[in-house]
């Protein structure tokens, strides 16, 4: 009885909610086919009733699976009733609607129920077969029935001939034979008309359409047998004269054409049921039939069908008697216009989806290019006078694409059209299907679809007399139509089945532990879906596998299965609603992910599914306020904002949206600021939907204090209460103008149902178009907090692709345009990512207007505008170009003006891309691209911009070798030999080689390049310039000679500047030196702001003042370079005070938390300059903010540009300032002073420090060791103590830098001055002694670094320096180096050494794999041995140990003495005494880490005793040795880095390292003793020196 109740209850919903119904099919079909098993003839007849009014909300598409699924049940009842319900279903079916694919299976199915042993399902089996043959015909059906017997296969016909109809029952053709057989065929027809109320309207399953397209077919279609020649001739002679029976058929053409006329007399006297119309079309195809060869005759026959078709019952049957003549002469010039009369009306008896399908599909058998021409010019016309719903899109599109690939140009300029009025119904999604045609083939119909933009479908004015009537009474089918009407276009679109492409491997992959195998299982989807464009709803296991990967710990993958989602929506279109349950909710969820890219692909995953499914499946249930309920700060205020954006366009909303009522009073006290803004926004409209009675009377729940806030939230929201959007009304309909006019609220309230204006049409577009206006009058750049710094550290954590490409594919774009996203609005993106070049240039037009006024949110987001821009410049159109590099100039402009400095991921991004177009063969591109390269060096400074240019050079383009060749010029003539990068020798070696190319453009820029150089450096150009061949040696030196002759003929006075032009601090930031009106950053962004100071003089300003002070100090300034110019330094001296110099930058530091890194980079930029003067004051300032641990935090993420700018300046005075004799060397030591005093302050702070690159690292070890090795050093006065100073900031660089950045450094120095023949040997010498001290402590450090780095860059230097490579060498210090390291890290690490060589490609490229197992086997046979021996050797051990440890006791006790005021003079004598008993005594452990003063201290307190006690001509051997230890070991004295020794006693290199000690000690002994004359203690070091000697020898035999 329950179960009764219950089918009774499932149909009464079915039949109420119609197509509504149609998401919950899948889940009830099943159940109701497996209850058929209950014998009760009134559960039996229930459950029927309830499948069948189930069916008319679905399709058979949607439901085979699940009906296939039990016609192999055991349980012959549910065999049975299945096959019952197919033969009941099969009469709602057209052969449209039920195709071959659909009836493939169920006939393989019934086939097998024929032979069952069950009568009863023998008996449903036969009758599900009958009725299908009646429904498609015999022609269709009998490929099936091939193995059947003829008794079947009789009784098969048998049942289709007792079969009537639904549409036959319908046309009062029949009586009422079907009446007895089931009661829910006749109930079916109301519920098939309800939701086809509008034509033109929704239409989401695929049988729908055929239902929808003629809204009378169920009622109007005619359905007859074909009759028998004999019978056709009896019926016509009873309605046809006999004398034009006669003459059908007559010999004479007159005769013919006069009983054509009598026929058609008696045609239009006819009588609608009297006309029969099989009859009489067979009588017109009588022989000569649709083979007349008269015009007049065959004009009248055409005539005749088309008033047939209009008049009578004319039935399909009948139609494809004449469909075939009327097709053969659709394209005759003089009977065409017939034809298509007569098509036309054939169209609206037996409908055009119908028609349409037959007469193409009959053309393009056929071989006359006429013919398929105007067939399509006919259908093209049809489609606009009858509208598009019920076309088979799949079947048009099919041939339309045979006819695009067809030779004769007209039947392609009518396919073109035809398509064009087809995008009229279905938009965008029609281009899908054609994009894989040739580019021109694309071209044309792009045009042809830009032609049709903006305009409306017409309304249909054929097929629709008695639709318009039914539509007016029916206001829920209405009401289905405001739900879901964006989908009626899209029902019509072929949809693939891929659920057998989602394989279980596929659904495994998706769930695999490996992240990568799960990303390969989501591409993998990806590409299926891509592939079928369009796909059914069924999808296999693919929901639950999505549903897991939307909470992947991989966010990559997160946001992957978000794409794939999105994929989905569009490809599934309004079937989408029955997954939004189980697929949508969990994308919700996905909205409280705390990475804002994240939450943002998932919002625009959920408004695509919106798109598509409409928001009432989402507001229903309780998952919503589930979601909401959720105390995630990030997932309420985007549930809020979402629901605040969509509300308002609802009308009506589903009563369990009261749910989240108390979970938004909850968000209005949330702990989040965000939360509780956004839950106030969506406060009133949620109001507007439950109205304020019911909110305020949830209220009640509430604690008294949270209520009385939450009612006054109440009473301000009820205030801005939003209306609800007006119905979609009729009468808009009749009046299409007053829709254009754009209103707020209508706009707002319709903007979701853009399908939804009845039959016209008209209104959608228009309403789309307000909307979009509305939209554009915002801002367009959106301004997101820290947007850009996300964005840098997600490309260099390689979470997003880096922008670095050839040519631009598609995940680049993609990519962009997801970023792009947050930035800008959505009209905007659509324009910008339009396929149609005119709407990149409208575009650029609206971001050109809003530049100004919203420059704050275009740097905010410069990064992605100008990889925007990079795509165009791979574009071929000039127009889109010009106007991309108009905007990119004003854009520079706005920059400069700014005083904003691009960063290098900016620059990176864009610079490479617009150097191509410089290239370009259009002059005027050059132009524009020459000028913006010109403005870019006031952004971005000149000396990083050079590297980009000299990659240009290695363009196969001529034109681009010889412009950026030029612009190499430029820079070295504006900016001085700084700006050339790497090196000016590296440069200049490289611009020299295009000396001699083929291009004379290209060679005479490469010589313009040179001689720049030489006038900026004179005759070192030709060392810097490497060995040229004669010929173009003379080339040079002949341009070198005109360019000399040309000087003269300009004025004296201007050559000078011109040469000093360099040396302005400020140049790195004038593009040209002509412009003395706006000589620095500090002046422009003053004249800028002038009427604003002007205006308000009573506002204190902080920096008011400086900038005063800085001004008069340039009105000074730009007198030097002229007194510069004539010697005058002396007189310019006090004017260049450095203070006012530091004054007039250093306010900017003051508030350096609070600027940009603009400032800090404009400094840094300073220390590079070639003006000592200007590098000293920039290097001040830079050391005041390093002094300061407030303010030194801001040098961070600056560390590598000032370390670049330092070595590069130290570079500069090695090569060009200690060459210039006219130099103070005072000044260049006081420069030196400098910047060892930054280093010092930088190395100091850890946390700066350790920024440092690996890079970066290299070359300032590089500079620095060079400087250590420079002789010219030692001439400078106090030159011994800056390489001291320079000694002891290379032992801090050592220690504070991050450990593997440094080790790895000098491993790569140490490897290039191994390979380097022209460096000096000590330079090679004095790097192992950095590595020798970084071993040393390496046991401390060995946790804080890589070794997978540190190991693949050992690999490297064993690949170019194998084994027997390395012992060929003159020293065998570097092979004992590596192997050092090699041990130290082994014997640290064990075995584990050999996990970290992940890094390393190829490991057989090196011995370095066979090295570490050789030691790492060694140590663990050591470690045996060493157990075997432990008895002896552990005593030893135990008492060497004790002895050390006495003797570390003793030493630490007199240093504490000596360091105390109290007992430093007995602690001094106590360790004179301990020297003297013990001279082999090493103190180095106690002196290592005591200041230079405690070091002199001991050394002069040592020589005070020694004279007391024995005089100063008797110094004992022992002390002077001491003595001279101390000096060598600890003051830092030459040799440099003496003190980096590293202490590892088992190298055979420390045992060489002491005798060379040992011996200059000797030698200074010997002269010390030659100074004081004293005979009787000449023979005192050589025997100590041979106690020594002995010691050592014991020492490494012990260790032996």
């Amino acid at each position: 009885m329950l179960v009764a109740m219950a089918a009774k209850c499932l149909a009464g919903l079915a039949t109420g909610l119609r197509k509504k119904f149609g998401t919950y099919a899948g889940h009830v079909v099943p159940t109701i086919l497996e209850k058929f098993k209950e014998k009760k003839p009134q559960v039996v007849q229930a459950l029927q009733e309830a499948i069948d009014a189930v069916f008319l909300t679905t399709t058979l598409q949607n439901i085979s699976e699940d009906v296939l699924a039990v016609m192999d049940n055991k349980n012959p009842s549910i065999k049975q009733q299945a096959s019952l319900f197919l033969a009941r279903s099969f009469r709602h079916c057209t052969p449209s609607t039920l195709p071959k694919s659909v009836l493939k299976p169920f006939c393989a199915a019934f086939l097998k129920q024929v032979n069952d042993s069950a009568p009863e399902v023998r008996d449903a089996a036969f009758e599900a077969l009958g009725t299908a043959m009646k429904v498609v015909g015999e022609k269709a059906v009998n490929p099936f029935l091939a193995d059947v017997d003829k008794l079947k296969l009789d009784k098969i016909k048998e049942c289709a001939d007792k079969v009537e109809l639904v549409g036959k029952k319908g046309g009062g053709g029949g009586g009422g034979g079907g009446e007895k057989k089931a009661k829910p065929a006749a109930k079916a027809p109301p519920a098939v008309e309800a939701p086809a109320a509008g034509p033109p309207k929704k239409g989401k399953p695929a049988s729908a359409p055929s239902a929808k397209s003629k809204k009378a077919s169920d009622t109007k279609e005619t359905v007859e047998t074909e009759l028998s020649p004999e019978v056709c001739e009896e019926k016509a002679a009873a309605v046809l004269p006999a004398s034009c029976m006669q003459l059908l058929d007559s010999g004479n053409w007159k005769e013919r054409l006069a009983s054509m006329e009598e026929f058609q007399r008696a045609v239009e006297q006819m009588d609608k049921s009297e006309m029969p119309c099989q009859a009489l079309v067979k009588m017109l195809a009588k022989k000569p039939g649709w083979k007349e060869t008269n015009f007049q005759v065959m004009q009248m026959k055409l005539h005749i069908v088309g008033l047939i078709a209009q008049k009578g019952s004319f039935s399909k049957t009948s139609a494809l008697v004449v469909l075939d003549g009327l097709v053969d002469k659709i394209g005759d010039v003089k009977c065409g216009s017939n034809a298509k009369e007569a098509l036309t009306a054939i169209g609206e008896a037996c409908s055009l989806p119908w028609t349409a399908e037959q007469v193409v599909s009959m053309a393009f058998t056929q071989k006359n290019p006429k013919n398929q021409a105007e067939t399509l010019n006919w259908l093209a016309n049809a489609m606009k006078e009858f509208g598009f719903a019920g076309i088979n899109v799949k079947a048009f599109i099919n041939n339309v694409k045979t006819a695009l690939g067809a030779t004769n140009p007209a039947v392609r300029t009518s396919a073109i059209t035809l398509l064009g009025v087809m995008y009229l119904y279905m938009g965008a999604p029609l281009r899908m299907f054609f994009e894989d045609e040739k580019p021109a083939l694309l071209s044309q119909i792009d045009a042809e679809f830009e032609k049709m933009q903006g305009q409306s479908p017409p309304a249909p004015i054929r097929g629709t007399k008695k639709a318009g009537a039914e539509e007016e009474g029916d206001a829920a089918a209405e009401e289905e139509e405001v739900d879901g009407g964006a989908g009626d276009i899209m029902d019509l679109l072929p949809r693939t089945d891929i659920s057998d492409k989602i394989t279980s491997d596929m659904v495994s992959k998706i769930s695999d532990k490996n992240w990568k195998i799960r990303k390969e299982g989501l591409d993998e989807v990806a590409a299926v879906i891509s592939e079928a464009k369009f796909i059914q709803a069924n999808i296999g296991e693919l929901p639950m596998a999505l549903k897991g990967r939307l909470n992947d710990s991989n966010k990559l993958l997160v946001q992957q299965a978000l794409n794939i989602l999105q994929q989905i929506a569009t490809a599934m279109g309004p079937s989408l609603k029955q997954h939004v349950k189980n697929l949508g909710i969990p994308v919700i969820t996905v909205l409280g992910d705390s990475k804002s890219n994240v939450r943002a692909a998932a919002l625009s995953t959920l408004n695509a599914w919106v798109e598509q499914t409409g928001m009432k499946e989402w507001l229903e249930g309780e998952d919503l306020s589930e979601e909401l309920k959720k105390e995630n700060p990030f997932l309420r205020q985007e549930i809020l904002g979402w629901l605040a954006e969509k509300l308002p366009t609802l009308r009506t909303v589903p009563a369990d949206l009261m749910l989240c009522v108390p979970h938004l009073y909850a968000c209005l006290e949330d702990r989040s600021g965000d939360v509780r803004k956004k839950a106030q926004d969506a406060l009133p409209t949620f109001m507007m939907h439950l109205g304020y009675e019911k909110m305020s009377k949830a209220t009640s729940k509430l604690k008294p204090a949270s209520k009385d806030q939450v009612v006054g939230m109440l009473e301000k929201a009820r205030a801005v209460m939003p209306a609800k959007p007006e119905a979609p009304a009729k009468a808009a309909a009749s009046k299409p103008p007053a829709s254009s006019t754009p209103a707020a609220k209508p706009a707002s309230g319709l903007c979701t149902f853009p399908l939804t204006t009845g039959v016209v049409g008209k209104k959608p577009p228009v309403k789309a178009g307000a909307k979009d206006e509305e939209d554009k009058s915002g801002p367009i750049f959106i301004l997101v907090p820290n947007g850009k710094e996300q964005r840098i550290k997600e490309e260099k954590a390689l979470k997003i692709l880096k922008w670095n490409f050839i040519t631009p594919r598609d995940e680049y774009v993609e990519q962009l345009k997801t970023q792009m996203s947050t930035c800008l609005p959505k009209w905007l993106q659509d324009e910008l990512f339009h396929f149609d070049f005119q709407r990149h240039v409208k575009a650029i037009g609206a971001m050109i207007e809003h530049m100004e006024a919203e420059c704050e949110a275009v740097i905010g987001c410069l990064d992605l505008i100008l990889k925007w821009f990079t795509l165009r410049f791979f574009d071929t159109n000039t127009s889109v170009l010009m106007k991309a590099l108009e905007f990119l100039k004003l854009l520079f402009t706005m920059l400069s003006r700014k005083n904003y400095q691009l960063n290098d991921y900016e620059a990176s991004s864009f610079i490479p891309y617009l150097i191509l177009k410089v290239g370009e063969s259009k002059d005027v591109v050059r132009k524009d691209v020459r000028a913006i390269l010109t403005m870019l060096c006031k952004v971005y400074a000149a000396s990083k911009v050079f590297p980009f240019l000299m990659e240009g050079t290695k363009s196969k383009n001529s034109k681009q070798r010889c412009e950026c060749l030029e612009e190499l010029g430029c820079l070295i003539e504006n900016f001085g030999m700084n700006v050339c990068q790497p090196t000016p020798a590296k440069a200049l070696k490289e611009i020299a080689v295009h000396i001699g190319d083929r291009d004379t453009t290209v060679r005479n820029a490469a010589l313009n390049t040179v001689v720049a150089a030489y006038n900026a450096c004179g005759d070192q150009v030709f060392k810097l310039i490497g060995n040229l061949s004669e010929k173009e040696m003379s080339m040079l030196e002949e341009r070198i000679k005109r360019s000399a002759k040309k000087t003269p003929a300009a004025s004296a006075k201007p050559e000078r500047p011109q040469r000093e032009q360099p040396t302005n601090p400020n140049s790195t930031f004038l593009r040209k030196p002509a412009q003395e009106e706006v000589p620095n950053k500090l002046s422009q962004a003053r004249a800028q702001n002038a009427h604003l100071e002007q205006s308000a003089p009573s506002i204190p300003k902080e920096f008011q003042l400086d900038l005063e002070v800085f001004e008069n100090n340039h009105t000074c300034a730009s007198d030097i370079p002229d007194l510069v110019q004539h010697k005058l330094d002396e007189v310019l001296e006090p004017v260049m005070i450095p203070e006012r110099k530091m004054r007039s930058v250093s306010p900017h530091f003051d508030d350096i938390h609070n600027s940009s890194a603009s400032t800090i980079n404009f400094v840094i930029s300073q220390v590079a300059s070639g003006d000592i003067n200007t590098s000293i004051q920039a290097l001040a300032q830079i050391d005041e903010v390093l002094r300061q641990a407030d303010k030194a935090e801001a040098m961070s993420g600056h560390i590598d540009q000032f370390l670049i700018a330092t070595f590069m300046q130290l570079r500069l005075i090695y090569n060009t300032h200690m060459a210039d004799d006219r130099l103070d060397k005072k000044d260049i030591f006081k420069l030196y002073s400098c910047i060892i005093g930054n280093m010092l302050s930088l190395f100091s702070m850890e946390s700066l420090a350790r920024e440092a690159s690996m890079g970066v690292l290299k070359d300032l070890m590089h500079g620095l060791i060079t400087l250590m090795l420079d002789t010219r050093v030692e001439d400078i006065e106090d030159g011994q103590q800056l390489i001291r100073s320079v000694n002891l900031l290379v032992v801090r660089v050592l220690e504070k830098s991050d450990q593997t950045n440094i080790l790895s450094a000098l491993l790569v120095l140490l490897q290039d001055s191994l390979i380097s023949t022209a460096g000096s040997p000590m330079f090679s010498e004095l790097v192992m002694k950095c590595l020798w001290r970084m071993i040393r402590f390496l046991p401390q450090t060995i946790n804080s670094i890589n070794l997978d780095r540190i190991l693949l860059d050992v690999h490297n230097f064993m690949k170019v320096f194998p084994k027997e490579k390395l012992k060929q060498l003159k020293s065998d210090v570097p092979h004992r180096t590596l192997k050092t390291l090699l041990h130290t890290l082994c014997r640290l690490t064990g075995a584990k050494i050999l996990d970290h060589m992940s890094m390393i490609e190829n490991r057989n490229e090196s011995e370095l794999e066979a090295h570490l197992r050789r030691v790492v086997k060694h140590s663990a046979n050591l470690s045996g041995l060493k157990s075997d021996k432990s008895t002896e050797k552990g005593a030893l051990r135990s008492d060497d140990k004790v002895i050390k440890a006495k003797v570390s006791d003793i030493l630490s006790e007199i240093f504490k003495k000596i360091g105390s005021k109290e007992n430093t003079k007995e602690g001094l004598t106590e360790l004179y005494e301990y020297k003297q008993k013990y001279s082999d005594a090493d103190l180095e452990p106690f002196l290592r880490n005591t200041s230079q003063f405690f070091q002199s201290y001991v050394e002069r307190g040592l020589r005070m005793i020694e004279s007391e006690r024995e005089g100063k001509g008797r110094i004992q051997t022992s002390t002077v040795l001491l003595i001279h230890q101390i000096r060598i070991l600890f003051t830092e004295d030459r040799p440099p880095l003496s003190s980096l020794r590293p202490s590892v006693a088992s190298s055979t290199d420390m045992l060489h390292s002491k005798l060379s000690q040992l011996k200059e000690s000797r030698e200074h002994f010997q002269q010390e003793q030659s100074h004081t004359h004293s005979p009787t203690r000449s023979s005192s070091p050589a025997s100590n020196l041979d106690d020594l000697k002995k010691r050592l020898e014991r020492i490494k035999s012990n260790r032996q």
